[in-house]
């Protein structure tokens, strides 16, 4: 047996439009999985209709996140279309910068409501469905801000450490009953999030890239062996895990 083989299993994937999210629903895909996207608007149908041009199984469905009634109903459809579901992302996130002393409140209720409340509530949805069975997978995507605090992201901070505890705490419950919860830490990455560290003349970006062991930024494409790896069979009996895909730039 292919412990990685996923042909046949069927996924929903947050944010899988753009950036990280985008890079592990195309390995998820690639690995054989069916997958339908979530998009904040109708670019998701563009990127689906994408995927499939190249001979993936894939639907888009946009969603405005931050809305309770409007994130459950693409739930379901998700899973209609899909017809179940057995692995669930939460790769949506979104980021808001200011000194903490002046971050207005609703960037914050923002921030916290897309990052930290939706995967709570997508993961109560999945869990009741995966309990039926007695299978299905987690991948939450945490962050190096789980860690340590950083810089003018108090909101994005507090979600991200918020996603590795909750991660935990549903793998306390749920692992007994064949639920696999587990959270990426992805370290810095070359995506629309960090355009603006991304800028070769910005002191922070050669700050950041010397510490990296692995002396570059991570791309999409780093995402997906280890989304692979948690939504298989691989990883059965791995659980309450924060996996650091950092290029080394913890441990330096």
């Amino acid at each position: 047996m292919n412990l990685f083989d996923l042909t046949g299993r069927k996924a929903i994937v947050t944010g899988g439009t753009r950036g990280l999210g985008h890079g592990i629903a195309e390995g998820l895909m690639e690995a054989g999985a069916n997958v339908v996207i979530f998009g904040s608007n109708d670019k998701v149908k563009d990127v689906a209709t994408e995927f499939r041009d190249q001979g993936f199984s894939c639907e888009g469905i946009a969603v405005d996140l931050a809305d309770g009634k409007a994130r459950e109903e693409a739930f379901y459809q998700a899973v209609k279309s899909l017809g179940g579901i057995d692995i669930l992302v939460n790769a949506a996130g979104i980021q808001r910068r200011h000194k903490s002393e002046v971050f207005p409140i609703e960037d914050w209720n923002d921030v916290i409501e897309v990052n930290l409340t939706a995967p709570f509530a997508l993961s109560q949805l999945a869990a009741k469905e995966f309990l039926k069975v007695g299978y299905g997978k987690i991948i939450n995507i945490s962050s190096m801000l789980a860690f340590f605090g950083g810089f003018t992201v108090p909101a994005y901070a507090a979600s991200k450490g918020g996603i590795s505890q909750m991660t935990k705490a549903f793998c306390n419950e749920w692992a007994k009953d064949g639920i696999n919860v587990n959270a990426i830490a992805p370290g810095y990455m070359a995506t629309e999030m960090n355009t603006a560290l991304l800028d070769k003349k910005n002191p922070r970006y050669n700050e950041i890239t010397n510490r990296i062991p692995a002396k570059r930024w991570g791309t999409p494409e780093d995402m997906k062996g280890i989304a692979v790896f948690l939504a298989s069979h691989a990883s059965d009996y791995l659980n309450g895990a924060i996996i650091p895909v950092d290029g080394g730039y913890l441990v330096n």
